[in-house]
């Protein structure tokens, strides 16, 4: 389709916006931080530069298949309509070599300067978003974010595996946040964009099973990830402080799924999906911090 749609030429920041460049950036802040909470003291400058670069590039090729399998999708929907793919200022071909390339070169800086294990899950993790989520799981079932989320959910991981070589109980519950977070903060957006999902066909949940009963199920996920947030101090992987910033941030995110319930607010939905974000950003930070002043973890 967009092969016969061009008629300008490409420039970087379609190639830029391909790569889907917030998305990555708080990939990479998770799996910075990830990197640094396996670590007591400063996380190596080498691993730490390369491995977050080898993550980001195979994220960003991740993101590019992404953008060649909804480019129809895409168009019909007021949010993406303006993807490069999309529109064609970009061709397939053009995507597909430059996605290419970037996961080759991501994956070929994890195996070579940081270590196997670390370019295995992020070859995984780059796998289940751009095929097994968005070619089959975003097309199949309203669970599609729930399944799928668990490959968004992998850079802390990947960060942890970088610096450590290894898988741990500490590094497996921060992909848990992260799964956790997943399905309440994009069913907010999926209410917003209900409308549009359903004429492309995408059986999001907001329209395979309705608003009111998406919204117990952001309300019933936030509970759970509010629990799940706890447990880094309960396993004495932090300490106080992150404490203090997961139950007042919690609390944020459960007024914001409660206004939802309560249907009187029609920006609820976007303002929910936008303190997500901020949620999430400022969990990771504050649990980095706490880290620093007050270590209590032994690894």
């Amino acid at each position: 389709m967009a092969d016969l749609q061009s008629t300008e030429a490409a420039t970087w920041r379609d190639y830029k916006e391909l790569t889907k460049p917030n998305v990555v950036l708080l990939m990479i802040l998770t799996s910075a931080i990830g990197m640094f909470m396996a670590v007591p003291g400063m996380v190596p400058l080498d691993v730490l530069i390369l491995g977050n670069l080898g993550i980001a590039l195979s994220a960003g090729a991740a993101a590019a298949v992404n953008h060649l399998v909804d480019q129809r999708i895409d168009l019909q929907m007021a949010r993406t309509h303006n993807r490069p793919i999309a529109t064609g200022r970009l061709s397939n071909t053009q995507a597909t070599v430059f996605a290419m390339i970037m996961g080759g070169l991501g994956m070929t800086i994890l195996m070579v300067f940081v270590n196997p294990l670390t370019a295995w899950l992020t070859l995984a993790s780059l796998l289940g978003y751009a095929f097994v989520y968005t070619m089959f799981l975003k097309r199949a079932t309203p669970q599609n974010i729930v399944i799928g989320g668990l490959a968004g959910a992998a850079p802390p991981l990947l960060g942890w595996t970088a610096v450590t070589g290894e898988i741990h109980g500490h590094a497996l519950l921060l992909v848990l946040i992260i799964f956790a977070w997943t399905p309440p903060h994009f069913w907010a957006l999926a209410i917003h964009r209900r409308e549009e999902y359903a004429a492309v066909g995408i059986p999001m949940l907001p329209v395979t099973h309705g608003v009111a009963f998406t919204k117990l199920q952001i309300l019933l996920y936030t509970i759970i990830m509010f629990l799940i947030t706890l447990l880094p101090y309960a396993t004495r992987m932090s300490g106080p402080l992150y404490l203090l910033g997961a139950v007042v941030l919690g609390l944020g995110f459960l007024y914001w799924a409660v206004e939802l319930m309560r249907g009187k607010n029609a920006n609820a939905p976007m303002e929910t999906f936008k303190y997500s974000i901020t949620y999430l950003m400022a969990l990771f930070v504050v649990m980095l911090v706490d880290h620093y002043l007050f270590p209590v973890s032994t690894l």
